[in-house]
C-alpha cells in the first residue's frame, strides 16, 4: 500500500498548483457607506455583483449610522433589508463594524460629553459684574505676531519673507516656518488665531505648539485660494512650562500664502466636558469648594460637540461663562476638562466612563438584531487621546492596560450576544511595531501591552504594510489568524508586499481590498493579483 499511497501523493503534487497545500486567501472588500441614501444602496448592488464575480467572499461594512440606530428613519431599515437580501443572493458574508473606539464621533452623537478630555488645573477666574472670567496670571504676548518685523521671531526659514507688514511664502521647496519660544503655565488652555490669505497654494499651513511632545494636531482647513480668513488652534500645555509655537509648512509647495495678525491668549472652559469622570471644580482662593447651582449657576458649553451636528466638535468657539452672585473681585480657582480634536475633527470617547460601555452594549444589541452577523469588526483604531480624564486616571492603569481592559470588555459583549461569531479588530493599537507604544499623539502613558486584551481567537485585520515582515509573524506567533488589509488607494501591485510577508506564515486567511476613498476601479485587478499568488 505504501508505494500506491506515495504514487497518489506525487500525482496530486503534479495535478495541483505548487502552493495548493495552503488554503486560498479569502478576498475581503471594505465598504464604507450610508445606508440611509437609496442611491448608495443601488451602488452597492452593482459593487457587490462585481465583487462576487471577481471572487470576493466577505464584505466589511461600515456606516456612521451604526452608532445611532435609535435615530434613523424607517427607510434606513428598509435599505438594510435590501442589502441583506442582496448579500444572501450572492452568498457574500457581511461583517458589520461596531465599537468606534478612536474615531468615536459616530457614537458620541448620542452624548458628546463622553469624549475623552484633557485637564485644566486651578486656572484663575475673577468675578466682575456677576460673571467669573479667566484672568491669565502671566498674560502671553506673541513677539512678531503682527509680522511687521520678522526679526522679532525666535527664528524663521529663509522661504518666509516680509511683504508689506505680512509674512509671505511663495513657491517654496522645503520648510517655510516661523518659530517663537513662549513661557506657559502647566495644564492651561491656550487659543491661537491668525489671518491667512492664499493664491493657488498647494502647501498645508499649520500651527504647532510643541513642548515635550506635539500638543495640537487639528488642521486649519485653509483653502488653496482664499481671501483673508481667521483660523484657530487650541492646545493644552499639559505639564509644560515652555512651548515652541510654529506657524508654517513642512515640505515644499507652490503658489503664494500670507500670514498676518497672529495672537495667543489663555482661555477658559473652551469645549468644556461635563460628565462624572470629568468634574468641574470651582474653589475660592482659600480652598473652599463652591457648589454648582448654589454658589454659581450650572455651567454648560452650548457650542461643544454639536457643530454642525451632535458628535462633531469645533476647534474654537466662544467659551461659556460662570455666572455668580459672589462679590466683585472674588478670585476663583477653576479645574475642568475639555475636548481636543485630532486632524479633521477626530474625537476619542472615554473608555472608562460607565455610560460608554452601556452605549457600546446597546449598539451591539441593536446591530445583532439588525444583521444577525456571523462575524463582528471591532473598530478600535488610531486612539489618539486617552487616559487623561478623572474616570481614566482613577483606574491607576497605564494606557496599554487601559486599552486592554476595554478590548476585553468589548469582546465579552459580543460573545455574550453571539458565542460562535468570529471577532475581528484592526492591528494598529495592539501592535508594538505600529501604535501600541509610548509617546503616541496625546495618549497619557505607554500603550505597550494593549495586545494582552486580545485572546488568540480574535482575528487581526493587519493594515501596516510597512511593517509587514515584522507584525505578520508577530501576531501569528501569538496564535492570531489574520486578514491583511491591502490596496489603501495605491497601485494594486503593492499587495505583493503583503503576499511576500505572509508566504511562510501560518494563519493568514484573507486579503482585503481596503479603500478610504471609495475607489473600486482596481477591484478586479487586485483580486487577480491575489489569486495568482496562491
Amino acid at each position: 500500500m505504501r508505494p500506491l499511497l506515495l504514487a497518489f501523493v506525487l500525482c496530486l503534487a503534479v495535478l495541483l498548483p505548487s502552493n495548493a497545500r495552503a488554503a486560498e486567501y479569502k478576498l475581503w472588500l471594505y465598504v464604507p457607506t450610508n445606508l440611509q441614501v437609496d442611491k448608495y444602496v443601488d451602488d452597492l448592488d452593482v459593487l457587490f455583483r462585481r465583487a462576487k464575480k471577481a471572487g470576493y467572499t466577505t464584505i466589511l461594512l461600515a456606516d456612521s449610522k451604526f452608532g445611532r440606530l435609535h435615530d434613523v428613519i424607517p427607510r434606513y431599515y428598509q435599505n438594510v433589508e435590501r442589502v441583506k437580501k442582496l448579500a444572501a443572493e450572492l452568498d457574500l458574508e457581511i461583517v458589520p463594524a461596531v465599537f468606534p473606539i478612536g474615531y468615536s464621533n459616530d457614537i458620541l452623537y448620542q452624548d458628546p460629553n463622553l469624549a475623552e478630555a484633557l485637564p485644566v488645573k486651578d486656572a484663575l477666574f475673577v468675578v466682575k459684574e456677576g460673571v467669573a472670567k479667566l484672568q491669565a496670571e502671566n498674560p502671553l504676548a506673541l513677539p512678531g505676531g503682527d509680522f511687521s518685523d520678522l526679526k522679532k521671531w525666535s527664528w524663521k526659514d529663509d522661504a518666509v519673507v516680509a511683504d508689506n507688514g505680512t509674512a509671505k511664502v511663495a513657491d517654496f521647496k522645503e520648510n517655510a516656518r516661523l518659530n517663537q519660544k513662549l513661557k506657559v503655565q502647566p495644564f492651561r488652555q491656550y487659543h491661537v488665531s491668525v489671518r491667512i490669505k492664499t493664491q493657488n497654494f498647494t502647501g498645508t499651513p499649520e500651527i504647532k505648539a510643541i513642548g515635550k511632545k506635539l500638543l495640537n494636531f487639528a488642521g486649519l482647513g485653509v483653502k488653496p485660494t482664499q481671501d483673508w480668513t481667521t483660523h484657530h488652534a487650541v492646545f493644552n500645555s499639559l505639564e509644560n512650562t515652555e512651548v515652541n509655537l510654529y506657524f508654517g509648512m513642512w515640505g515644499g509647495g507652490k503658489g503664494t500664502m500670507w500670514w498676518d495678525d497672529a495672537k495667543i491668549e489663555e482661555v477658559g472652559l473652551q469645549n468644556l466636558v461635563r460628565r462624572p469622570g470629568a468634574p468641574l471644580v470651582v474653589k475660592k482662593e482659600s480652598g473652599e469648594v463652591l457648589v454648582e447651582g448654589k454658589d454659581f449657576e450650572a455651567v454648560r458649553d452650548p457650542g461643544m460637540g454639536n457643530k454642525p451636528y451632535a458628535g462633531e466638535y469645533s476647534v474654537w468657539h466662544e467659551p461659556p461663562l460662570i455666572r455668580t452672585k459672589l462679590p466683585y473681585g472674588t478670585k476663583l480657582r477653576v479645574s475642568y476638562y475639555h475636548v481636543v480634536t485630532i486632524h479633521e475633527g477626530q474625537t476619542m470617547i472615554c473608555p472608562s466612563e460607565p455610560k460608554t460601555m452601556a452605549l457600546l452594549k446597546d449598539q451591539a444589541e441593536r446591530m445583532h438584531k439588525l444583521w444577525q452577523p456571523k462575524g463582528w469588526m471591532m473598530s478600535h483604531d488610531e486612539i489618539r487621546v486617552l487616559n487623561w480624564c478623572n474616570a481614566c486616571q482613577q483606574r491607576h492603569l497605564d494606557a496599554g492596560a487601559l486599552l486592554a481592559e476595554n478590548a476585553k470588555a468589548c469582546i465579552k459583549i459580543l460573545r455574550d450576544l453571539t458565542p460562535d461569531a468570529r471577532i475581528y479588530v484592526w492591528n494598529d493599537m495592539f501592535d508594538p511595531a505600529h501604535n501600541a507604544r509610548d509617546n503616541y499623539y496625546l495618549v497619557r502613558g505607554n500603550l505597550a501591552g494593549s495586545w494582552e486584551g486580545l485572546d488568540k481567537n480574535v482575528t487581526i485585520m493587519n493594515w501596516h504594510s510597512g511593517k509587514a515582515k515584522v507584525n505578520v509573524p508577530w501576531f501569528a506567533a501569538r496564535g492570531h489568524k489574520q486578514v491583511l488589509a491591502g490596496f489603501y488607494d495605491a497601485p494594486s501591485e503593492r499587495v505583493q508586499v503583503w503576499l511576500d510577508a505572509a508566504k511562510d506564515v501560518e494563519g493568514v486567511e484573507g486579503i482585503m481590498y481596503t479603500t478610504w476613498k471609495q475607489d473600486y476601479r482596481q477591484l478586479e485587478k487586485f483580486a487577480e493579483l491575489v489569486k495568482a499568488a496562491k
